[in-house]
């Protein structure tokens, strides 16, 4: 009786969880500049399906290039901007905000940023390091970065990195609060436990994920049914080393990550080439069909399954050096 209970009752929430990723990616919009946009969870806001990453293009010289390169994926439709206070140790929050001080381009932006700290402290002064940074006096979406640690979802509460966000939200300093990591659904989930009505969730999406330590499986399902904005990241596994070992190709990694039910995926570029590129991938985006997504499933199922493409979820080495200090690590341990 009990064992028919519960396979009837995780019956009913994969239909359900089925039923609301197809409702979303039938959300998906073409915007006037060609590139598609989806709803945002809860907030009521559509966003970019593609979004730009900060930490790549904080790394481009010269400063002028990197300012070239926003303009030209904001003027295409790429609207997201993700960002975080560390990345290159600032540099990538101040490159985008000389971005926003040409009038008009910090309007067209739905900009995102993270705070490291996990104390009420920390997470303010990050914030105004952020806000004066990137010149602006909003921040669309602030999210705690890189929740990689199994303690993370207790000390955001406990020291009080909660809190300061949510006040900052009543301030209007922030619109919408939520939380990324790389490492395990565990964390993620039990961060999406706490009475915290979270806005986002960013998490690696990408075709190994679904047969190792899965976010697609454990928990996209529950920000799907909490109607929490899913962001992806990581979507070639974070070094592309799965598409120069000759398994997947450029297109099949953008079409995967574009077919589940993420409203938006952020993505690594740093020359204008690669943005042409990701554009038109995105513009020219269709779903992959069933047996589409079976063939890729199956084809892939060795290498996905020991997680030796996404060594991101098993070894400190991908952490920031913040985050393993903040914990207690040796920032050159693995």
């Amino acid at each position: 009786m009990t064992n028919t209970f519960f396979t009837r009752r995780r019956f009913m929430l994969s239909a359900s969880t089925s039923s609301l990723a197809s409702a979303l990616l039938a959300q998906t919009q073409p915007s006037p500049a060609g590139l598609p946009t989806r709803p945002l969870g809860r907030t009521g806001v559509r966003v970019s399906f593609l979004g730009l990453g900060g930490a790549h293009v904080g790394r481009v010289q010269p400063e002028a290039e990197a300012v070239r390169i926003i303009h030209a994926a904001l003027d295409g439709g790429m609207t997201f901007m993700d960002n975080a206070w560390e990345y290159n140790r600032g540099r990538s929050e101040e490159v985008m905000g000389k971005a926003f001080l040409t009038p008009g381009y910090r309007d067209k932006a739905f900009l995102m940023t993270k705070v490291c700290s996990r104390e009420a402290k920390g997470v303010m002064e990050q914030l105004e390091d952020g806000l004066k940074r990137m010149n602006t006096d909003r921040i669309d979406l602030v999210q705690f970065h890189e929740c990689n640690y199994h303690n993370d979802p207790q000390w955001i509460v406990e020291k009080g990195g909660l809190a300061a966000l949510l006040d900052a939200r009543k301030q209007g300093k922030v619109r919408f609060i939520g939380f990324t990591g790389h490492k395990s659904p565990v964390i993620h989930n039990s961060l999406l436990a706490l009475s915290v009505e979270w806005d986002a969730c960013q998490m690696p999406n990408n075709v190994m994920d679904a047969g190792f330590l899965s976010f697609r499986h454990e928990t996209m399902p529950i920000c799907l049914n909490k109607n929490v904005g899913i962001i992806g990241m990581k979507g070639c596994g974070g070094d592309g080393r799965m598409i120069a070992a000759g398994l997947v190709t450029l297109e099949e990694c953008y079409r995967y990550c574009l077919s589940q039910p993420v409203s938006t995926q952020v993505v690594g570029l740093t020359t204008m080439a690669m943005l042409e590129t990701a554009l038109k991938l995105g513009r020219t985006f269709k779903p992959l069909s069933q047996d589409e997504h079976q063939e890729l499933i199956t084809r892939l199922k060795e290498p996905r399954g020991d997680g030796r493409y996404e060594l991101f979820k098993t070894s400190k080495r991908y952490d920031s050096g913040y985050h393993r200090t903040q914990h207690g690590f040796d920032v050159q341990g693995v």
